[in-house]
């Protein structure tokens, strides 16, 4: 397994919520915010992490947080932002709307990473999730020619990749699962309190 000192988490946060009307990043679960699950689930797996937001919020947590380095190019620009960034070779990228997300399904990126491999991400129900990924810091270059051309899809921008995709168990799905609307959440936090 790689060691953590060669992983850097990067953290996306700067997306505009459209659906939740709210920076996702930011909402509560429980006693914690999105972000702080987030961080507790890669913490012990990275050696730093790195906040990708426009948002002066995400500071009060302490990590080093970086702006888009080219704006309004969504999520790949975020992870464009944070492979430049950072220090190290593996980069657990992460985006700001899984709370339930766990350091045991992140395991599983680490574990299964190899040279060929540019980018490993997990499915789930059948949805590969680049989100939920480790990506090589060489993937920048690639992404950069891409954002300079003006393509802005991940998952076409990942596609240009060498991808190696791992099935996760069906009992940890609702781990990875993503919480874009306010029914979503309301519903999550309803499972929460029992």
């Amino acid at each position: 397994m790689i060691n953590k000192k060669d992983i850097t988490g990067i953290i996306l946060a700067g997306g505009k919520s459209s659906r939740m009307k709210s920076d996702k990043g930011l909402l509560a679960l429980g006693e914690s915010l999105f972000i702080e699950n987030i961080i507790n689930a890669a913490s012990p797996l990275v050696k730093s992490i790195i906040i990708v937001s426009n948002s002066s919020h995400y500071d009060e947590f302490g990590y080093k947080r970086v702006e888009d380095l080219i704006k309004n190019s969504g999520p790949v620009a975020g992870v464009y932002t944070g492979l430049k960034h950072s220090k190290t070779d593996y980069n657990l990228v992460l985006s700001c709307d899984i709370p339930l997300i766990t350091t045991e399904v992140l395991e599983k990126l680490i574990i299964n990473t190899d040279e060929y491999s540019d980018v490993v991400q997990i499915v789930s129900q059948g949805k590969t999730m680049p989100l939920v990924a480790l990506y090589k810091k060489k993937c920048a270059s690639i992404f950069e020619d891409l954002l300079n051309k003006g393509e802005k899809r991940l998952i076409y921008a990942v596609n240009q990749l060498h991808v190696k995709t791992i099935e996760i168990d069906p009992t940890m799905d609702k781990q990875v699962e993503n919480i874009n609307t306010f029914e979503q959440l309301i519903t999550l936090r309803n499972e929460f309190e029992y």
